[in-house]
């Protein structure tokens, strides 16, 4: 029986929590649609249970939840643009897949619920940096859904006593970011056009900030979460993150030192949805959690490239046809 269940284990954040659950001994289930996931992230991860199934169907998450301890929710459509675009298929695989969840992890007897949450339901306040005290103001459809996410676990603490955590994502990048879909975060897209000696595309001026977070600090706030006593995390929410923050023109002209890259990048419109600038307070996650970020984002980017060029760069190439 598994003690741990991974929604979104064939995507980016999901694969990583269930790779090092495993390494560390432990039994694990992991589910996922392939909306986004990819088959190719299952490797390596042969000892995982794993159900291919829709969180959109309550009788699919009561099925991924029995005998589960505990629940890292990863699951999502995570992408501004593609809320935008399409705002009734994020809520359905954001807000009622998140619901789901709960009411099956609690018919279960799940004992926690950690849940990604997103930084973008800070909104374009221009306080810096964000702290979980501020009043959120999501301006995408991706950031109320996420947001909404946020509320359903509070109030299934408060009203059922299910344990839940809220981890407040920045910006994520690291090793099986999908690089080739206009959706996919900004990194992974650099990346994998530098290397390949495309052009990348930096919308707005490029003076835009982001809190950029290694995955490897990501999987250590969620482990942590999943096991710090109930009295001090129960119903609570922090941001993961390492408070510091980078714009994307000194991101670009790093990239080109570590690549090899001797071109310009392209410009455009700012794109709807898109804050201006982020940076997180992690007090909080340190006082709760322990949490210290241990892999700064220039440590992070050089093991991202690492990662990219030890996969096939044509496969870049020929995936980039789907965008």
């Amino acid at each position: 029986m598994a003690k741990y269940l991974v929604t979104g284990a064939a995507g980016f954040i999901g694969r990583s929590i269930a790779a090092e659950l495993l390494a560390r001994g432990e039994t694990v289930r992991g589910i996922d649609s392939f909306i986004t996931g990819k088959r190719e992230n299952l490797r390596g991860l042969e000892e995982m249970e794993f159900i291919e199934g829709d969180l959109a169907d309550p009788a699919t998450c009561a099925a991924a939840c029995a005998g589960v301890e505990v629940v890292f929710h990863e699951a999502a459509l995570a992408s501004v643009p593609r809320s935008v675009a399409d705002p009734v298929s994020t809520n359905v695989n954001c807000v009622d897949a998140t619901l789901n969840v709960l009411v099956a992890a609690r018919a279960a007897g799940v004992r926690r619920v950690v849940y990604a949450g997103s930084s973008s339901a800070y909104g374009e306040s221009p306080t810096l940096p964000k702290r979980e005290d501020m009043a959120p103001d999501p301006i995408s459809p991706y950031a109320v859904a996420k947001l909404a996410g946020e509320h359903y676990m509070r109030s299934f603490w408060r009203v059922y006593g299910l344990e839940t955590v809220v981890l407040r994502y920045f910006n994520v990048f690291g090793p099986y970011q999908d690089p080739a879909s206009h959706y996919s975060g900004v990194l992974a897209i650099f990346c994998r056009k530098m290397l390949t000696d495309e052009q990348p595309t930096i919308y707005g001026d490029g003076q835009q900030s982001r809190d950029f977070t290694y995955i490897e600090n990501v999987v250590q706030a969620n482990l942590l979460a999943a096991a710090a006593p109930a009295e001090k995390v129960a119903g609570a929410m922090m941001n993961a993150a390492t408070g510091s923050r980078i714009t994307l023109n000194e991101t670009f002209r790093l990239l080109c030192g570590l690549t090899g890259y001797g071109g310009a990048p392209a410009y455009a419109p700012s794109r709807a949805g898109d804050i201006r600038d982020s940076l997180a307070d992690i007090q909080l996650a340190k006082e709760l959690l322990g949490y210290a970020p241990k892999v700064d984002f220039e440590e992070g980017l050089r093991r991202t490239l690492e990662w990219y060029r030890s996969t096939s760069t044509e496969r870049f190439v020929s995936q980039s046809t789907v965008m």
